[in-house]
């Protein structure tokens, strides 16, 4: 078999432990966590390395923004031999305790985005693999890591012309915070029989305003980049305990 498509790389480059992320520049970030690490490609939103952390081999690979992308990365990872893989990423709370640069760890999702809908009927569960997200809730406590755990939501775009009165109803039903990506990787790794968790870095706050809240997140903000570090020690702690 050979190279994948969309992220070009074989069986032979990926590891069965993969952390992917939505931004690229992300992937040379959790590469200094790294020791021995080895470019792979770098090919539209897709960029992957790999390296050695705790003994393993792990490897990285972005996503971009979205479902779409997130799960031709899924599934071509997977025609590559993945076994386990956990989304480190970022999200906009919708809980108003929920501080800036807080971690969150997904038990399930709320499948808002169309890309799972194009496998399974939006009744079927997004929920994350139980060993992974033991794994991240023990790292997080036992370092004392200020997280949340519960349901999140993923959808397809913060733009839209409701999307006040949207993050109400789901704030009203406990949701903890929302990305684009978690409740996809979720359903379609369960369908492919692959072990997925997800662990996001609170950017926004509850009510604050998406653009502001972004753009702080992208001038890298300290308490968000250390979340963000957090949040990465804990994914690799779970992916090779």
């Amino acid at each position: 078999m050979g190279k994948q498509p969309h992220i070009l790389v074989d069986a032979e480059d990926v590891s069965e432990r993969v952390i992917v992320c939505g931004e690229p520049d992300r992937v040379n970030r959790i590469a200094g966590y790294l020791t021995d690490v080895k470019p792979l490609s770098d090919n539209r939103e897709f960029r992957l390395i790999r390296g050695q952390y705790n003994g393993k081999l792990v490897t990285i690979c972005s996503t971009g923004i979205g479902s779409p992308s997130a799960i031709i990365a899924l599934e071509e990872l997977k025609q590559c031999g993945v076994k386990k893989i956990i989304r480190v990423g970022s999200a906009g709370s919708l809980q108003p305790n929920i501080a800036l640069g807080d971690v969150i760890i997904a038990e399930a999702a709320v499948r808002d985005e169309g890309g799972s809908k194009s496998y399974v009927s939006s009744s079927f569960p997004a929920y994350a693999s139980l060993r992974l997200t033991l794994g991240l809730v023990n790292y997080c406590a036992d370092n004392k890591v200020r997280f949340h755990q519960g349901v999140v939501r993923s959808h397809d775009s913060f733009y839209t012309d409701d999307e006040d009165a949207i993050c109400h109803y789901w704030h009203n039903k406990g949701v903890l915070a929302a990305d684009m990506e978690t409740s996809a990787l979720l359903t379609v790794g369960r369908l492919r029989n692959l072990e997925v968790a997800s662990i996001l870095t609170n950017v926004v706050l509850y009510q604050q305003d998406v653009k502001e809240g972004v753009a702080d997140y992208v001038s890298a903000n300290d308490v968000m980049a250390q979340g963000e570090a957090k949040a990465t020690k804990a994914a690799l702690f779970a992916l090779t305990q």
